[in-house]
This record gives C-alpha cells, sequence and structure tokens, in this order.
C-alpha cells in the first residue's frame, strides 16, 4: 500500500517507519528541508530506541523515503496520514492551524479515492473540521479517519508493532476496510482493532491520558500524606497495586509528569469540557497537584540547606522519562530554574539529554560528562529521571566526591536504610 505520512516528528517517523516495515510504501513528509536532508543523509532528530536502525533498514529496503514535496507524496497515496503538531493555545485548547493547513495541502493535492487520517492527538471535531477543510479544494472522493496514537516514548517501536490495541474512528465501511488491511500485521496475537466512530477515538486519547495522569497525580498527593503521618508510600502503593481492579502501573509517585502528551492532553480535555459547559474540576485538581509536585524538591532543600546561595548541585536526569531526549514540561527544568533562582549552582548529567538541555539552560549549568563528574564538590544530589544508569552507584566514590553527603530522591530509586545506613542523608517521596 502506498502512504504518504505528513510531519516527521516523534509520531510521524515512528507510523511511517513502522508502516514500511511490514511491507508498504512510505514517504514521510516535512516543511523543514534541513530536517528531511538530515534524515535522507541517514540522521535521526529524535531519540528512540530502535528507531534509527528500523529506519536505516527500510530506507535501504526503498520502502521508506522522505520529502518536502507534499503534492507529489500524496497523489499517488491510498492513506495519507497528518502527524503533524498540535501546540498547546493560550488557553490550554490544541491548537489546529498546522493540522487545518496539511488538511487544505492534501485536498488540493488529491488524484484518486483516499482515506485520509488523523494521526495527530486533536479535540473531539477535528475530523469534522478537516473533511470541511479538504473539500473546500477537491472534488475527488475521500474519507476521514481518526487513528490516535498510544505510544510511549522509549518503547515507541514496540508500542507501534505490538499494540495493547488499535482504535480506529471511521464514519464508512469502505475506510474501515483499507485501516483494517493496513493494520493486519499488527493484531496477529489478537490485540483488538476497535472500531467507532470518530469523535468517540478523538475523546479515547485524550480520556485515556487523563486518566494516567490523574493516576500519577493521585499518588503524589498520597505520598505528600504518608510524609505527613510517617507511613511508606511504597507500602501504600503494593497495598493499593495488588488489587486487580488498580492495578500498578502509574502507580508510582515522584516529581510530576511531563513530556509532550500528558500535559498538553490534560489541558486540552479541559479546555473542552469547559467548551461543552462542564466545569472538570477533577482535572484541575490534577494540574495542581502537578505542579506543585514539581517544586517538591526544592522545597525540600531549601528546608534542609536554608540558604542556597553559593551552594553547587548536581541533577541526575533532565528529560521527563527515561529512554527519550524529551524535556518538555520535564520536572528538571522547574527544579533547575529554581535552583539558579535561589543562586545555586547547578552540576547535571543525563546519558542522552544533554543536547536538549543545552538549547534550553547554555552556558547556565555545568553539563558533566558522566554521573560522578556530576558530583564533584556537590552540597547535594538530585535524582529527577529514573535512568538505569543511576539505580546501582558507588556510594562510597560519591561521598568522597561530595561536599555534602545530601540525595533528594525524586524518583525513589534508592532503599533509604540502606543510603543512610552509608552515611548519607536522604530525602524520598513519601518514604518514611
Amino acid at each position: 500500500m502506498k502512504i504518504a505520512v505528513i510531519g516527521s516528528g516523534y509520531v510521524g517517523l515512528v507510523a511511517g517507519t513502522c508502516f514500511a516495515d511490514s511491507g508498504n510504501d512510505v514517504v514521510c513528509v516535512d516543511i523543514d528541508a534541513k530536517k528531511v536532508a538530515k534524515l535522507q543523509a541517514g540522521e535521526v532528530p529524535i531519540y528512540e530506541p530502535g528507531l534509527e536502525e528500523l529506519i536505516a533498514k527500510n530506507v535501504k529496503d526503498k520502502r521508506l523515503t522522505f520529502s518536502t514535496d507534499l503534492a507529489a507524496s500524496v497523489g499517488p497515496a491510498r492513506v495519507v496520514f497528518i502527524a503533524v503538531g498540535t501546540p498547546e493555545g493560550e488557553t490550554g485548547d490544541a491548537d489546529l492551524q498546522y493540522v487545518l493547513a496539511a488538511a487544505r495541502q492534501i485536498g488540493a493535492a488529491l488524484t484518486q479515492y483516499t482515506v485520509v487520517v488523523d494521526k495527530s492527538t486533536v479535540p473531539v471535531g477535528t475530523a469534522d473540521r478537516v473533511r470541511e477543510a479538504i473539500a473546500e479544494h477537491t472534488k475527488h472522493p475521500f474519507d476521514v479517519v481518526s487513528n490516535p496514537e498510544f505510544l510511549k516514548e522509549g518503547a515507541a517501536i514496540d508500542d507501534f508493532l505490538k499494540p495493547d490495541r488499535v482504535v480506529i474512528g471511521a464514519e464508512s465501511e469502505k475506510a474501515r476496510k483499507v485501516m483494517a488491511d493496513l493494520y493486519a500485521p499488527f493484531v496477529r496475537t489478537e490485540n483488538p482493532i476497535l472500531f467507532m466512530d470518530t469523535r468517540s477515538a478523538e475523546l479515547t486519547k485524550y480520556a485515556a491520558n487523563a486518566m494516567l495522569a490523574t493516576r500519577i497525580s493521585f499518588m503524589n498527593d498520597i505520598a505528600m500524606i504518608c510524609e505527613r503521618v510517617g507511613a511508606d508510600v511504597d507500602f501504600v502503593r503494593k497495598g493499593m497495586g495488588s488489587d486487580k481492579r488498580i492495578g500498578y502501573p502509574f502507580l508510582f509517585p515522584g516529581v510530576g509528569y511531563g513530556g509532550s502528551c500528558f500535559p498538553k492532553d490534560v489541558k486540552a480535555l479541559i479546555a473542552t469540557a469547559r467548551d461543552m459547559g462542564v466545569e472538570f474540576d477533577l482535572l484541575r485538581a490534577v494540574e495542581r497537584t502537578n505542579e506543585k509536585q514539581k517544586k517538591s524538591l526544592l522545597a525540600k532543600a531549601i528546608k534542609h540547606c536554608g540558604d542556597l546561595s553559593d551552594k553547587t548541585f548536581a541533577v541526575w536526569g533532565l528529560a521527563f522519562k527515561p529512554k527519550t531526549d524529551d524535556m518538555r514540561e520535564a520536572p528538571s527544568v522547574e527544579l533547575i530554574e529554581g535552583l539558579l533562582g535561589k543562586g545555586a549552582r547547578v552540576q547535571v548529567f543525563d546519558p542522552v539529554a544533554h543536547e536538549v538541555a543545552q538549547r534550553r539552560f547554555g552556558a547556565r549549568v555545568l553539563f558533566a560528562e558522566t554521573t560522578y563528574s556530576a558530583l564533584e564538590g556537590t552540597d547535594g544530589l538530585f535524582v529527577v529521571t529514573e535512568w538505569n544508569d543511576f539505580r546501582h552507584p558507588d556510594f562510597d566514590r560519591m561521598k568522597k566526591l561530595m561536599k555534602a553527603h545530601v540525595i533528594f530522591d525524586g524518583r525513589n530509586v534508592f532503599d533509604p536504610a540502606r543510603v543512610r545506613e552509608l552515611g548519607f542523608t536522604y530525602y524520598g517521596v513519601g518514604r518514611r
């Protein structure tokens, strides 16, 4: 099947590459000529485990190409995916200008019946607006489908190739058959394709992410109560998670959620509800808890150290989660800005996010080459991202490098009792 993917960002690249790997002829289109040139030269602009190798394989096999020519790419395609950005607007709404601009260009480029798929995360009713935008520029038959992505950064390839479910919102049987054929290689183990109307599919993506964000914020509030009453959140989490109705995923407390999905999607769902006259108070509370949690480590440092000026701190982990270099809405940003604002010096290390962080902080922080060099002469260590690299360090070596032996563990990666036995002052999240 010939496929065009409009937008070569995270979602577009992963989707286009995985479709090519299942035997389709895919072209990924982007207006950024420099990005396209890099992709054509084998340079992948994002970090995602396994993606670079999969792109190279399918480019070599001539199933995957990259282009800036939307019209030439859309014309022969049977399916066209819209995977452009939907940034957050001033009031929390998703900004659809790029989606609708792509839709108009697609309409002008159609030469045959085509299934146009909204792959970007978009508010309820977007498929209707895309359909109208395309119809204004073509007389060729087409269908608009909503097919939201459910990819976890750091595990996106596996998520796409072995999905829990595929959600497809389609209004015609013809479009359903095309999409069922396209996704058949990915659901051979009987994981379902869930067909529904476009509006239900659009809302499903926001509802799923909002529920996961709610679980995170709920556990962070429970962790705060644990700290006040002398309980341990790890025991509470295990007691809750063993209930099959609840389960263990997304019950880990920490310094808040970040990334490109949860913050934006929670705000967008609140905005959608507001537009429909519904005050989504629960999600507003989720947001408030998350913002408060991002400030929690700094508050603990101030309580422990008092004046932070002229003190030096190490920060382990800059990305919002492991296995990605994504720093959008990352808790590390709030923490580092807070430390700098209090006059502290900051030395940072992340296995993959240094380049992204350098664009964000420039010369205001010291970028260390290793976990241990970040600790030299420091008055404390903040663990902000739970990379495996940080889970079993040499604590004796750490003690020799650090000026003051204080750890602020924002992801509860260390055993508090063991760390304290080794001579460190330890602050976790909800830990006794």
